[in-house]
C-alpha cells in the first residue's frame, strides 16, 4: 500500500514540489546565513519524491538551532507549517484522502522547526 501511495504522490504533484524545494535549498545554500536551512530543504525534497513510509523524528536540539528555528518561523516557517496543516485536513475529510492528509502533517511539523528533525523510515 505504501509503494501504490508513494506513486500517487509521486504523480500528482510529488515531484514537482521536490524539484521546487531542492531549487529553494539552493537558493538559500548561497547565502551564508541560511545554509542550515538550504541542507534541510535538501532532506525535505527527498521527503516530497517518496513520502509514505518515512516518520518525523527529533534530532539533537541545542540554543543554536532553537534561535535558528524561531527565526525561521518569523520568516516564513509558520504560516508554510499552516498552510501544509489546513491542506492535511482537507484530505482527512474523505478516507481516501487521509494517508495523504497525515503526509502533509508530518510536513508541518517539519516545516514549522527544521533545525532539530530529520526523517526517517517507520
Amino acid at each position: 500500500m505504501k509503494t501504490l501511495g508513494n506513486i500517487i504522490w509521486f504523480i500528482f504533484g510529488g515531484f514537482e514540489m521536490a524539484i521546487v524545494t531542492f531549487l529553494q535549498g539552493l537558493i538559500l545554500c548561497i547565502t551564508v546565513i541560511f545554509i542550515p536551512f538550504g541542507l534541510q530543504l535538501f532532506k525535505l525534497s527527498g521527503f516530497y519524491i517518496w513520502p509514505m513510509g518515512k516518520q518525523v523524528v527529533a534530532t539533537n536540539p541545542n540554543a543554536f538551532k532553537a534561535v535558528l528555528n524561531i527565526i525561521w518561523c518569523i520568516i516564513g516557517g509558520l504560516w508554510d507549517a499552516l498552510i501544509c496543516f489546513l491542506i492535511g485536513l482537507l484530505f482527512c475529510i474523505t478516507v481516501v484522502g487521509i494517508p495523504f492528509g497525515l503526509q502533509y502533517f508530518k510536513l508541518a511539523r517539519f516545516i514549522l522547526t527544521p533545525l532539530g528533525h530529520s526523517f526517517q523510515k517507520a
